[in-house]
């Protein structure tokens, strides 16, 4: 799409924007806009933009040697299907503190045809993997 750009630059994210998305979303609804700004500034960004605009966002946490994990991907509803998730995807692959980790991770509920295509697989052994929930009763 003419006049699409990604940027890793911080400065350029639309705090305001990304926020109202996340806090309309199944996995994040209940972000604050402080939470949603401390999880900026520690970790690598990608904001999606059109002209000045920006329309889509996803972020990476990483230890930068060995693991990463993938959060917060979207693209506005107006430009999905256009092959932007894609590109998205692409340069965060391509990304030099990433491309060459031993292990790059994510969640999600309704995309697993699409990350499948960029290479990510089911996990193996779930039985492996534990979490620790905030709210999570014992």
């Amino acid at each position: 799409m003419k006049g699409v750009e990604i940027s890793t630059d911080k400065n350029r994210l639309d705090l305001q924007f990304i926020t109202n998305y996340l806090q309309s979303s199944y996995w994040a609804k209940n972000r604050t806009k402080e939470s949603v700004q401390t999880s900026i500034e520690n970790s690598i960004c990608f904001g999606l933009y059109l002209g000045k605009s920006q329309i889509g966002f996803a972020r990476v946490l990483t230890d930068g040697a060995v693991f990463a994990y993938l959060m917060d991907v979207f693209i506005i509803d107006e430009y999905k299907g256009n092959g932007l998730g894609s590109l998205l995807m692409d340069e965060i692959l391509q990304h030099k503190d990433i491309r060459d980790l031993e292990t790059f991770k994510l969640a999600t509920h309704d995309a697993h045809e699409f990350y499948l295509k960029k290479g990510f697989k089911v996990i193996a052994h779930p039985e492996f993997q534990m979490e620790k929930l905030k709210n999570n009763p014992i």
